[in-house]
């Protein structure tokens, strides 16, 4: 283990930048009152395009997610904060991280819920391939 995980188990941190943040509606869960896995990935995926299309200078589609790891249930009424690190720039793709953070507002506890490595690739108006800007 890296002192840098150790760290993160020690004091958690959200790693990135702040990408979206709303709380946890009824509509979105299941029976038990736990918000439904696929909706929170879909979420992931809009804060993801936020930043991927800020990075590419345009617009952007989803090619991969990589290591989803779900780790704790969302209750409904959970503050959801979605955060967004760069991983890799490549000549049209961009990688990132993406984690969610929940503020229980039943129990107070702040912790981690999720996280993905998602793949975006830069697209040109007729959707092929096109490469990001230099920065």
């Amino acid at each position: 283990m890296t002192e840098d995980q150790e760290l993160e188990l020690d004091d958690p941190i959200p790693q990135g930048d702040l990408a979206m943040q709303f709380t946890a509606l009824p509509r979105e869960t299941n029976g038990f009152g736990d918000i439904y896995g696929g909706w929170l990935v879909a979420q992931m995926d809009l804060a993801g395009t936020s930043m991927a299309s800020k990075i590419a200078g345009g617009r952007v589609a989803t090619v991969s997610i990589e290591r989803m790891a779900f780790m704790v249930p969302v209750s409904v009424g959970a503050q959801l904060s979605f955060y967004t690190q760069t991983q890799h720039i490549g000549r049209s793709s961009v990688r990132l991280l993406v984690e969610v953070w929940s503020d229980d507002p039943l129990s107070s506890e702040w912790r981690k819920v999720t996280e993905a490595v998602f793949v975006f690739v830069a697209i040109d108006g007729s959707g092929r391939t096109r490469p990001v800007p230099k920065r």
